[in-house]
């Protein structure tokens, strides 16, 4: 599996995904669409393996690899988020200029 790239698409994307889960903060906790949009990735991404395997035994094989390979992005992706928050907190948790996620 390779690393996504950074093109403006991936980031759209992503902000595009930010927004629903925005959009459902307003009738649901955070820890409940935290928890949908995790159980979405690892559905997505079990699908993804699915699709290149086309065979149960071969995706079997490739299981552990593939979920190294996610569970190491999620790590990055999630420290360099914390990293970002802590290092822009007043401006990502000021009410009146922070942008949602």
């Amino acid at each position: 599996m390779s690393t996504p790239k950074t093109a403006p698409e991936f980031w759209e994307r992503a902000d595009q995904i930010i927004a629903v889960a925005n959009q459902q903060c307003e009738h649901s906790n955070g820890g409940e669409v935290a928890t949908s949009l995790l159980y979405a990735a690892a559905r997505f991404n079990a699908f993804l393996v699915a699709s290149k395997t086309n065979d149960p035994v071969k995706m079997q094989q490739e299981k552990e690899e593939a979920v190294a390979f996610f569970t190491e992005q999620y790590k990055r992706m999630l420290n360099d988020n914390f990293n970002d928050y802590i290092a822009n907190f007043a401006k990502y948790t000021d009410p009146a200029a922070a942008p949602k996620a």
